[in-house]
């Protein structure tokens, strides 16, 4: 029997929010020796009926599932393997994988995000209770009350400074120390420059002192901070998702006995015995036993391949049918896989050098602020002798020049575009994702799974007449295979005949007998039929010749549309695929693609990739499993359905929450915009500092009034930013 597709893989339903641990809203995941990967789940019912069955296994005391992760972590005794669990799930329609915990664990943590939520909570509270302790020196207050109400506030600031703005100094001296400026240069200078002016202010029992502007920068530039880590965060390692995947331990057969192994341990030359339903460990050739293994996550192809006796198979492929056993030929750190995770590494080192429009702009900024800080400085202490009114003319300069505007400009836009896209379908995970979405001007698609839903649908029940699909269906009714479960639901309505002997060959399909006469549905090669040109399975009945039932997979909704959209606006469109040029063609044709390429390998996908931006396209790439993640690395920008698997959302930028790609041209039109927003928000920062960098310049404000003009310049680029989202939306 042949295989069309994946395992049918259910849309997200609403409250399915992949990979992102900012909209997280699942149950906290806890200790576990065991974590398998659950494609299929996509709702509440489904965490129950996982979590029921698995907590009635004996020897497992507790499973958690994390919905959002798509993932369940099971705590169970030593002696329970990963198989038994993967059976249990089977049986109750759930497809599992194993996936190792400590390398998840690496990509698991956001130690940053906390410890910048911690910094920013105590600058807005010391910021709050200095600005509350100035109220009583704004209100008149002087000699040694003032002098106490300062003190006071370099109590609460200072600390509170040194503690929540290293993230600036550190970042600001790791630049100066490499001989080049940053935006935290100039953010660092103005913080330590108020702080200390104040504190020599308070020793001195001046009249004015900045705590509060100290602190007010600190606040609002961690916030900002804290927004594009936000942004950044779902961007962890798909190199590390891939490697999480490969299958930790393998069944090797060593003097007539079969003993679990780490996969690490494996050699070339040793024996293993992949069970049905089970990922095969390593790269290896077949020794003994026949099957169909499905090598659709890993190359795309639609159709299950044939192993049997010296057939090669690679690691991260399943075996569907039968047991086979196997001779290793590379170990697991030169396997296919481990090869296909260095080529996800490599591309998104690559595609990490963007260059950000803020980064762009600081590096012109930067130098800019310190000179005119600088000749601030220099000329009042020169025209008016006063070294300290001098330092304080400068450090109203470098406070209202400080680039606060500048660092809220594009997290700000990102938020906001971010909200809207999520409403209507769309995930976005990387902070310079729409910048890049608005330079696209080529779009790749991957076909199964993205192109269309990877789910096969019998294209004509009724085309060798209803006691066929009878026959057919009665056979199909005890296979698990794909295409078998697809008759299945064609021919729910129909009567079933009994059958007798019915047996399942590995590799081939399903017979049994019916009125004294052999029935067989599987491969056109186990029945000595012609292949038809499109995926299908044959009904052969006592010799006669095969009845072929074919399918396809369905077109995923709003697809045609998608594509007729991206022409419209003059953009290139590919398909890429590792399926057949026969399926290929059939699915471009409806969708309207002419730019097809067929049996691309992960190789060549990511090479296909790489030569569009060589000849300088900015390419889109759409795709949604093993065989996309190193080419959704590799492009300018890349998405991925809420079906794919782990790896392959990890590499892209933006996921598709549900079917419909309707949202995706939307997305492209909000990149435009909020690509707008952004440079509007420059804009408005360069005349914001066109304007009151003169009055700074003049000495006709302190580092207060700076701060407080600093943060009217913050306040308005957010309200700009909002604009991206939609006033009502």
């Amino acid at each position: 029997m042949s295989l069309a597709d994946p395992l049918p893989r259910p849309a997200a339903c609403p409250a399915c929010v992949i990979g992102t641990p900012e909209l997280d809203h699942a149950v906290p995941e806890g200790p576990a020796n065991l974590v398998l990967s659950l494609p299929t789940i996509h709702c509440a019912a489904c965490i129950s009926t996982v979590e029921n069955r698995l907590n009635a296994l004996p020897g497992v005391k507790s499973a958690r599932v994390n919905l959002s992760l798509k993932r369940v972590n099971i705590d169970a005794r030593p002696d329970i393997d990963a198989a038994q669990l993967i059976a249990a799930l089977a049986e109750v329609g759930y497809p599992a994988q194993e996936l190792d915990p400590g390398l998840l664990a690496e990509a698991n943590g956001d130690a940053v995000g906390r410890d910048l939520l911690m910094r920013l909570a105590v600058a807005g509270f010391a910021m709050m209770n200095v600005m509350l302790l100035s109220v009583a020196v704004w209100s008149g207050a002087d000699n040694a009350i003032r002098d106490m109400m300062h003190w006071v506030s370099a109590m609460i600031a200072l600390p509170a400074i040194a503690f929540s703005a290293q993230p600036f100094f550190l970042n600001g001296w790791r630049a100066v120390s490499v001989g080049r400026l940053n935006m935290d240069v100039p953010i660092s200078l103005a913080i330590l420059l108020a702080g200390g002016m104040s504190l020599y202010e308070t020793t001195q029992s001046g009249d004015h002192a900045y705590f509060d502007a100290a602190l007010s920068l600190t606040f609002f530039l961690l916030g900002g901070r804290y927004l594009d880590h936000r942004t950044r965060r779902a961007a962890r390692s798909a190199a590390q998702e891939l490697a999480a995947l490969e299958v930790p331990r393998a069944l090797k057969r060593m003097d007539g006995t079969e003993r679990l192994v780490p996969v690490a341990e494996l050699v070339v030359g040793d024996e293993i015995l992949v069970r049905p339903g089970t990922r095969v460990p390593v790269d290896a050739t077949v020794l003994a036993g026949e099957s169909e293994v499905d090598r659709a996550f890993l190359t795309g192809e639609s159709r299950p391949a044939y192993a049997g006796p010296g057939s090669d198979v690679a690691a991260g492929e399943i075996n569907l049918t039968g047991p086979l056993t196997l001779t290793v030929q590379r170990a697991a750190a030169n396997s296919s896989l481990q090869k296909m995770a260095e080529l996800v590494a490599l591309a998104e080192t690559a595609r990490n050098r963007y260059t950000s429009l803020a980064d762009r702009a600081a590096e012109i900024y930067a130098p800019g602020v310190h000179l005119l800080a600088a000749v601030a400085l220099v000329f009042w202490w020169a025209y008016s002798g006063d070294f300290r009114l001098a330092l304080n003319i400068a450090i109203a300069v470098l406070i209202i020049t400080c680039p606060c505007a500048l660092g809220l400009a594009v997290p700000a836009v990102t938020t906001a575009a971010s909200g809207r896209l999520y409403r209507m379908g769309l995930l976005l995970k990387s902070a310079t994702a729409l910048e890049r979405l608005a330079e696209v001007d080529t779009i790749v698609f991957d076909k199964t799974g993205t192109l269309t839903l990877g789910t096969p649908v019998l294209l004509d029940a009724m085309t060798h007449g209803a006691d066929a699909l009878a026959l057919a269906a009665a056979l199909a009714d005890k296979s698990d295979h794909p295409l078998a479960q697809a008759l299945t639901r064609a021919a729910a309505d129909q009567a079933r005949p009994p059958l007798t002997k019915v047996t399942e060959v590995p590799g081939y399909g399903i017979e049994g007998r019916f009125q004294g006469q052999r029935i067989r549905l599987g491969r056109a090669s186990w029945l000595g039929a012609a292949e038809a040109g499109e995926t299908a399975t044959y009904l052969q009945i006592d010799g006669d010749p095969a009845l072929a039932f074919t399918f396809r997979d369905r077109i995923r909704p709003g697809g045609a549309e998608l594509v007729s959209t991206l022409q419209d606006k003059g953009m290139a469109v590919h398909m890429l695929t590792g399926d057949g040029a026969t399926a290929a063609r059939a699915v471009a044709s409806e969708l309207g693609i002419t730019n097809i390429t067929a049996n691309a390998t992960p190789d060549s996908k990511q090479a296909f990739v790489a030569d569009l931006a060589t000849e300088g396209h900015k390419v889109l790439m759409v795709g949604d499993g093993f065989n996309d993640t190193a080419a959704l690395a590799a492009a300018h920008v890349s998405l991925s359905p809420a079906s794919a698997i782990d790896a392959a959302r990890t590499a892209s930028d933006i996921v598709l929450i549900g079917d419909d790609f309707t949202p995706v041209a939307h997305c492209l039109d909000i990149a435009v915009s909020a690509r707008r927003r952004i440079l509007e928000n420059f804009a408005q920062a360069a005349l914001y500092n066109l304007f009151a960098i003169p009055i700074a310049l003049a000495g006709f404000t302190t580092p207060l009034l700076a701060a407080l003009a600093m943060s009217v310049s913050s306040i308005t680029v957010t309200l700009n930013s909002w604009r991206v989202g939609g006033w009502r939306s």
